[in-house]
């Protein structure tokens, strides 16, 4: 038979934390600080007093010590409260479609993956879709009247127009520009965001079958 604890508190994980009058201040205080100076003063030397600049050196000491340490509660405040808004940020974007920068594309049982390049000039982009293995599956592509975002969409047919398994695939992208000279091209592809991570450093968004992106590579947001 199980026993029950006695402090039901306790099993819960939360056990009353002690009041802050029950805990030691061992921070030297402005009225620590008051008193020091006074007894300092008490006990000087009556042939060699203290000098007004030095006592009124150590005032300013410790004023510049206590808006240290305002200021630092003030910063670890305003932590907290950006902290808890990105959390509410990402939030938000559960179930909405992003664009990340992304190698891999996450074809599903149905319908086509979208995504854009960024082309430096007028010419011809060319996309080339790889399995899991990296053997090439498909190709095609887009024409870029100028420099600027070029939008391609992969309908999920291989080379002979047969539907590919659902799963992650790779791309990459090249443009070719009207003299020949062809330039490899970073891929942003579009997923739906699943959930939100939060990790010590920021957020994260989980995109099925791309992975996990920080907050911060997010391009848009549709």
């Amino acid at each position: 038979m199980s026993t029950i604890a006695s402090d039901i508190y306790s099993s819960l994980g939360l056990a009353t934390q002690p009041s802050q009058a029950d805990k030691k201040d061992d921070a030297l205080g402005q009225a620590d600080f008051l008193r020091l100076m006074t007894k300092q003063l008490q006990h000087q030397d009556p042939l060699k007093p203290m000098e007004n600049s030095a006592f009124l050196g150590q005032l300013a000491q410790f004023s510049t010590v206590q808006g240290i340490q305002d200021l630092n509660t003030q910063v670890q405040g305003f932590s907290s409260a950006l902290g808890n808004d990105q959390v509410l940020r990402g939030a938000a974007l559960v179930g909405h479609e992003v664009m990340v920068p992304s190698t891999r594309l996450s074809l599903g049982e149905d319908g086509g993956v979208r995504g854009a390049v960024a082309a430096p000039e007028a010419g011809t982009v060319l996309f080339e879709i790889t399995d899991a293995n990296g053997q090439k599956v498909h190709e095609f592509s887009m024409a870029a009247s100028r420099a600027g975002e070029v939008a391609f969409a992969w309908d999920g047919t291989g080379a002979g127009g047969e539907r590919l398994p659902a799963g992650s695939y790779g791309i990459t992208a090249r443009h070719l520009a009207s003299d020949g000279t062809a330039s490899k091209l970073d891929t942003y592809v579009k997923g739906r965001v699943d959930s939100v991570t939060v990790g010590s450093d920021g957020l994260y968004l989980d995109l099925p079958g791309l992975g996990t992106v920080p907050l911060d590579y997010v391009l848009r947001v549709s």
